[in-house]
């Protein structure tokens, strides 16, 4: 049997995951990490893309993440996000929409532009497509 942390991933209206797993990858700003039984404690944010988790038993799970922080704990491993969800659950054409109509507004601004706003819609809307995309490769080599 492998060694298991217990893990929480919390969105700002519900929690998504709890459960022992026996690792957890996500992106923080210094690129992607990984934490497993033993990992020494940690504060750091994330950026919005994937979280991957091996469960106990080995089962894998991805979950979109619009950033937000981990923070790991002898013993416990939590993820706090605005906005967590299922890979599954994630919505690829409203996120395919939400990708062009920012490209659009990028490329047209006016006088009323919000160049923070849009291109962070462009970056929420490219993670959730890198999340599928790693979702249906992961799904593709079982």
């Amino acid at each position: 049997m492998s060694m298991t942390i217990h893990c929480d991933i919390v969105s700002a209206e519900e929690g998504i995951f709890s459960g022992l797993i026996e690792m957890l990858v996500a992106t923080g700003d210094l690129g992607e990490l990984g934490v497993s039984y033993g990992h020494a404690p940690l504060l750091t944010s994330l950026k919005p893309g994937p979280v991957r988790i091996v469960a106990q038993g080995g089962e894998e799970q991805v979950y979109y993440v619009s950033g937000g922080f981990l923070e790991v704990q002898p013993g416990v491993v939590s993820i706090l996000a605005d906005t967590a969800i299922r890979a599954a659950d994630v919505d690829e054409a409203a996120a395919e929409e939400a990708r062009k109509e920012a490209e659009q507004a990028l490329a047209n601004q006016t006088g009323d532009f919000d160049y923070g706003r849009a291109s962070s819609q462009l970056a929420e809307a490219a993670a959730q497509l890198a999340t599928l995309r790693k979702m249906r490769n992961r799904a593709g080599r079982g």
